[in-house]
């Protein structure tokens, strides 16, 4: 239904006509159009998605892709070459930093002027400007001309003043990659509250960890198209490859990984008895209730999405034992290695392997590499060598739901590496029941006292 709709964009298209100079401007209006002088830049090219009521999407892509001359359009501050776009409800947005505000005028001022644009009467910023105010908490430089505000004072005030207008639809292009991290807290902690109200937001950010928490969709625009609309998980983790493939200057999607597992994982002897002196204290209680986490490991998936350059490829993963033998079931709070076997196709000057924790939304949980283990000693590894990555640690409790762990092989450092391969999903953990009650991830605890002092 229209009604159920907040967004619409139907065969959007723009495009600028770049002279070589101004004299060229006068003979294109001259010739009337028999002849052309100038040449056509395309920004958008046939642009179709809607966005529901409620409904939170963010915009990806590189820089130059079309993300901000779509929201400009959408604002309605710049007009399109074709197509329609409609916005239903009241918009407020936060584009260019600092736009819509007079840098002549103070910070009130232009709380006044910015506030009474976006439809609110005087009375209705007087009600509200104390709220404002301490929302932007940027003390008496409310008193003084913006242009002497830094980018993030710019965006406190900007950002606190579409935070008060009761807007339907919140438009956000890349605004909170300026602000501190106390302030950025407190726009998602805003971000969230308005998408639990109804609200429909859309923002364009590069954040791979905001899209998969705060978007119900996203949207990755290539080259002024829309290269893919799907959730957000798998349109980042998309993104993340095409990016890599083309900084790395390879296309190359590696082959099913092979089906053999690296005999070495098997004989690594290795046990994690120096772990085992750090027990939760509630351990024995949790383990007895149906607050045992148990997580449900499934094995190495051989055909995993994954990309990279190919120069080596994981071959194997398993979760171990303190006794080395494979996991089919980990508890939460148990020690355990994650081993990962590699083949190397070519030489690399400094092998790193790497795993990330993710939860079904794609959120990075935890993670670590090999890199700052061996950061004094170059690991050398040739064609044809394989080697054997282990990681011991305390699986921490995960609340019931679906985990992935994806693995990566790269060859450089922590800084500047190539991507040889990167593997989505290699092992899946379900958590099938938790005492996790706050938070992402549950940690052990060594301790927990509570004493009377008086």
């Amino acid at each position: 239904m229209l009604s159920d709709i907040a967004i619409e964009v139907t065969s959007l298209c723009k495009s600028y006509s770049i002279y070589e100079s101004p004299a060229h401007r006068l003979w294109q209006m001259l010739f009337r159009g028999r002849r052309n002088f100038f040449r056509e830049h395309v920004v958008l090219r046939d642009i179709s998605f809607s966005v529901g009521r409620g409904e939170t999407v963010a915009l990806i892509g590189r820089n130059g892709s079309g993300k901000s001359t779509l929201l400009q359009i959408l604002c309605g501050t710049l007009d399109s070459s074709a197509g329609t776009s409609r916005v239903h409800g009241r918009v407020a947005a936060l584009l260019e930093l600092g736009a819509g505000f007079n840098p002549e005028f103070t910070g009130k001022e232009n709380v006044y002027m910015s506030g009474q644009i976006l439809g609110l009467s005087e009375d209705e910023v007087d009600a509200r400007y104390g709220d404002i105010e301490a929302f932007a908490d940027i003390g008496e430089y409310i008193d003084q001309p913006v242009k002497t505000y830094s980018s993030g004072m710019f965006m406190r005030l900007a950002f606190a003043v579409i935070a008060h207008v009761n807007a339907d639809v919140l438009v956000v292009d890349e605004a909170l990659a300026v602000g501190d991290a106390y302030f950025v807290q407190k726009c998602m902690r805003f971000l969230h509250g308005f998408k639990a109200r109804g609200g429909t937001l859309l923002f364009v950010s590069h954040d791979s960890t905001t899209v998969t928490a705060l978007c119900d969709r996203a949207i990755w625009l290539h080259d002024g198209r829309v290269r893919l609309d799907a959730n957000p998980k798998q349109v980042t983790e998309a993104y993340l490859a095409d990016m890599y493939r083309s900084d790395q200057g390879g296309d190359e999607q590696l082959a099913v990984a092979e089906k053999s597992w690296s005999k070495d994982i098997a004989d690594n002897g290795e046990r994690l008895s120096s772990m085992d002196d750090f027990i939760d204290t509630r351990r024995d209680f949790i383990l007895h209730s149906n607050l045992r986490n148990d997580l449900e490991v499934i094995q190495f998936n051989e055909t995993a999405e994954n990309f990279g350059k190919g120069g080596a490829k994981v071959t194997g993963a398993k979760l171990l034992d303190d006794r080395g033998s494979p996991l089919r079931v980990v508890i939460g709070g148990e020690a355990v290695s994650l081993v990962v076997a590699i083949r190397v196709k070519e030489r690399l000057s400094n092998l790193i392997v790497g795993f990330l924790v993710r939860n079904k939304q794609g959120i990075s949980l935890f993670g670590d590499n090999t890199y700052l283990s061996y950061v004094d000693q170059r690991v050398q590894a040739e064609a044809s060598d394989a080697w054997v990555a282990r990681f011991d640690f305390r699986m921490p409790v995960l609340p019931a739901g679906e985990y992935s762990i994806s693995i990566a092989v790269s060859d450089g450092s922590q800084q500047s590496h190539i991507v040889h391969q990167w593997m989505h999903d290699a092992l899946i953990l379900t958590s099938h029941s938790s005492s996790v009650s706050t938070g992402l991830i549950g940690i052990p605890m060594h301790r927990i006292s509570l004493s009377r002092t008086a």
